[in-house]
């Protein structure tokens, strides 16, 4: 099996900051990635069968991440958003007007994937519905978007950072 590197990188675009016209302005690096949604990117991979050669290609694509700042603007412009974070996180405070399907499940001391995840999202959205996904972290969210996409849905965007990027940013919450 053949290993993907992925890289990342950032611009650093100066950003104008006046509290008014008597104040002086100040120039602050912002990284552009902050700024903008990272876009998707395509790629091909190919999916080992048991017997080590390759089995089947195809194209898979790596979902839109966005911070939540934007996050939060896309749900005031509409969007719906599906958190995949486990009951007891869900309850214990959450995205005003989220919807929960856990990715992953609590079993024993560990998680294990949601078997039926696709399945439950097909209950709550359409597969051209405009849907923010979010998690604690980032990580479960970018792993759910990801299978969303694989499986047709077409309007999936990650939120970059999770819930708890969420409530530090101070946005609207049950928390």
């Amino acid at each position: 099996m053949r290993a993907i590197s992925l890289s990342f990188s950032a611009t650093l675009v100066p950003q104008i900051l006046c509290d008014d016209v008597n104040t002086r302005c100040v120039s602050v690096p912002v990284i552009k990635s902050q700024l903008q949604p990272t876009r998707r990117r395509s790629f091909t991979t190919r999916i080992p069968s048991l017997s080590g050669t390759s089995k089947e290609s195809r194209n898979v694509q790596s979902p839109t991440s966005v911070p939540v700042r934007v996050a939060n603007e896309l749900l005031q412009a509409g969007h719906r958003y599906l958190d995949v974070r486990t009951s007891d996180e869900f309850s214990s405070g959450h995205v005003v007007g989220a919807v929960n399907v856990p990715f992953m499940l609590r079993l024993g001391s560990g998680m294990t994937r949601n078997p039926k995840f696709v399945e439950q999202v097909l209950t709550h959205f359409g597969k051209d519905d405009e849907i923010i996904v979010g998690c604690q972290l980032g990580r479960r969210s970018l792993m759910a978007a990801s299978e969303l996409i694989s499986v047709g849905f077409t309007g999936i965007t990650d939120v970059a950072g999770g819930y708890a990027a969420w409530v530090q940013n101070g946005l609207p919450s049950t928390e």
